[in-house]
């Protein structure tokens, strides 16, 4: 995964459908390490996400449902953006199914598309910070709340399967204070585009 060599003409993986957010949401974040993002053709490789189930007080919907999250007490397969310490926004993927509310955040990528105005847009040069954080990632592919609640396998959303095996590496997720012992933070390891390096 050098970064040198990737392109937007990087071949990508089968497109991944709803259906694919249709399990435990452990599993499926596990599975979208090294999946292609594309956001109007704007994304790349996943390198880092974090999973989410209503059973755990770190979950959005552990309380139940309100007008933010409702989205994640639906079918699996679409998004839910939300604004997080009211200065960026977050992106999730609701899994599971109907009803366990249960969703992956998306921290970081490793930039492959678009990556000119991934630049223009995050007014920066430097490839390994253009999406090396939720926030920072958003802003990168242009998401914004008008992207809550859409399909995950329509446009202008794009996932697409990785085509190449990953060594996935674990730890506990970051910037919460419930469940912190709970190690479903899942990136790709020795990735510079992390958000925070993994332990060795």
């Amino acid at each position: 995964m050098a970064p040198t060599s990737k392109t937007s003409t990087l071949r990508l993986g089968k497109a991944l459908k709803r259906s694919f957010f249709d399990r435990n949401v452990r599993e499926v974040a596990l599975d979208l390490i090294g999946a292609t993002m594309l956001v109007d053709g704007v994304g790349g490789l996943i390198v880092e996400v974090e999973a989410y189930h209503h059973t755990e007080p770190a979950a959005h919907s552990y309380n139940g449902p309100t007008p933010r999250n409702r989205i994640m007490f639906g079918p699996p397969g679409f998004a839910y953006v939300y604004r997080s310490y009211g200065i960026h926004w977050c992106v999730n993927f609701v899994c599971e199914e109907e009803g366990s509310a249960s969703a992956v955040l998306i921290r970081a990528l490793e930039p492959t598309h678009g990556i000119a105005t991934m630049r223009r847009r995050r007014h920066l040069q430097d490839v390994h910070a253009l999406c090396s954080g939720p926030g920072k990632l958003t802003e990168a592919l242009g998401i914004t709340i008008a992207h809550n609640t859409l399909p995950l396998d329509r446009w202008p959303i794009a996932l697409h399967a990785r085509t190449e095996d990953v060594e996935v590496a674990t730890g506990i997720r970051i910037g919460i204070t419930k469940a912190v012992e709970l190690p479903w933070r899942y990136g790709v390891r020795g990735s510079k585009f992390l958000s925070k390096p993994f332990p060795r």
